[in-house]
């Protein structure tokens, strides 16, 4: 019961929707130079960008699928849509160091 009541006064806010978008945080994968199944490799990482796999995906974890147009079920679905930043990873890298010291000053744990 305590925890109905707060989810019942608790809301989803995208931040940054006037101004570039909500940061999404982004997962990697490739495929090593010297790996011995290249090719089945490949072919693994594409299904995980398919539109079958990212559907699993998506309601599987309660996450946004990284393709347009792909059913993300009723718990993902009911938060609503929003614009995401476009902004390129690698700009983060130089500035990593500082944010840690901010964090770090701020007792940020």
């Amino acid at each position: 019961p305590d925890d109905r009541a707060v989810t019942e006064t608790t809301a989803v806010f995208f931040p940054n929707q006037d101004e570039g978008g909500t940061h999404v945080n982004i997962s990697g994968a490739g495929v090593l130079a010297n790996a011995p199944n290249r090719e089945a490799a490949v072919q693994f990482l594409e299904y995980l960008v398919s539109p079958e796999a990212q559907e699993l995906y998506a309601q599987g974890n309660n996450e946004y699928p990284v393709i347009d147009g792909v059913d993300v079920g009723s718990a993902v679905s009911s938060l609503g849509e929003f614009d995401s930043s476009d902004t390129n990873v690698f700009v983060f890298g130089p500035n990593a160091a500082e944010a840690l010291e901010l964090m770090d000053r701020a007792g940020w744990k």
